[in-house]
């Protein structure tokens, strides 16, 4: 297949490109990258763009099977103003040019996150659970919407509701195991929060797995089917890097230090990947010992 990812060059982009290459596909990817790699893989090709904008880029969009739209800055920073409008605009903006970029019988699957259900305690949360109410609820709900207007031109979407990415050498993970490296590790406020997680592996598994299945459209989880609270969490990734999980990060020194990037941190999503677990997919990590196990050791 011929296969366009936007964001093609952050952290998750990366793995499913070298996945998608190794499983012969034509695959080109869209991204800031300043510069191209001498030594890349003749299925693979490049291109330099700003994705929030109408360019020439667009042109690829519509020659190929199927888009994965992953663009969108990390949400893992202190919000100003001015980031959480990036935040928005990396998603919805660059959405909505890759819609109309998209001609009759393509196929878009499109990044979204758990964020879209807000903070919901202990509750299951399977696909048809309402949005919330937050900022990163609106955003994933705006995100989805604006793919969901490619149906408009008989193109089928999937919108992908990703848990935290657990890899090797980027993402969360790099930023969670800090603090237990320097033996001050612990639980997020008081440790009930439930923790949607996903193993890198399974991600890249999940989206090829939904490509392979035309069948799987709509919203879908994309996420470990076992969650855990934080408490949990923070007593698993202390065991496996034999450092101390105790001490935690109190709610109000979080909000004082993060401002309203800490509440999402704080937010509580138990999230289920029904319709993968109906649709037969295999997780080769849906436990999270295993999964941190298998990252760190």
């Amino acid at each position: 297949m011929k296969i366009l990812i936007t964001g093609g060059t952050g952290f998750i982009g990366s793995f499913l490109t070298q996945q998608l290459i190794a499983q012969h596909h034509n695959v080109t990817v869209i991204g800031f990258r300043s510069s191209i790699p001498e030594d890349i893989p003749e299925r693979l090709h490049f291109i330099t763009a700003d994705t929030t904008k109408e360019g020439f880029w667009q042109q690829a969009v519509g020659s190929v099977d199927a888009v994965i739209n992953l663009a969108g800055i990390s949400i893992f920073h202190r919000w100003s103003r001015e980031y959480k409008q990036q935040i928005y605009d990396t998603r919805i903006r660059t959405t909505q040019h890759v819609v109309a970029g998209m001609t009759e019988g393509q196929r878009l699957i499109n990044a979204s996150a758990v964020g879209y259900y807000g903070d919901r305690g202990a509750d299951f949360l399977s696909e048809n659970e309402p949005r919330g109410a937050d900022f990163l609820s609106r955003v994933s709900a705006d995100w989805e919407q604006a793919a969901f207007n490619a149906e408009k031109k008989n193109i089928s979407v999937t919108t992908t509701r990703f848990g935290v990415v657990l890899g090797k050498n980027g993402g969360a993970l790099k930023q969670m195991i800090t603090p237990f490296k320097w033996f001050v590790g612990g639980p997020m406020g008081n440790g009930k929060q439930w923790f949607s997680w996903i193993h890198i592996a399974d991600l890249i598994s999940g989206i090829l797995y939904i490509l392979e299945h035309p069948q799987i459209h709509g919203p879908v989880n994309l996420c470990a089917p076992y969650p855990v609270t934080q408490a949990y969490l923070a007593k698993t990734l202390g065991s496996v890097l034999h450092r101390p999980s105790f001490i935690p990060a109190p709610s109000m020194a979080m909000r004082l230090l993060l401002g309203e990037f800490a509440e999402t941190l704080l937010a509580s999503q138990r999230a289920v990947p029904d319709i993968l677990i109906r649709s037969k997919f295999v997780f080769t990590f849906p436990y999270l010992d295993n999964a941190l196990t298998n990252l760190l050791q």
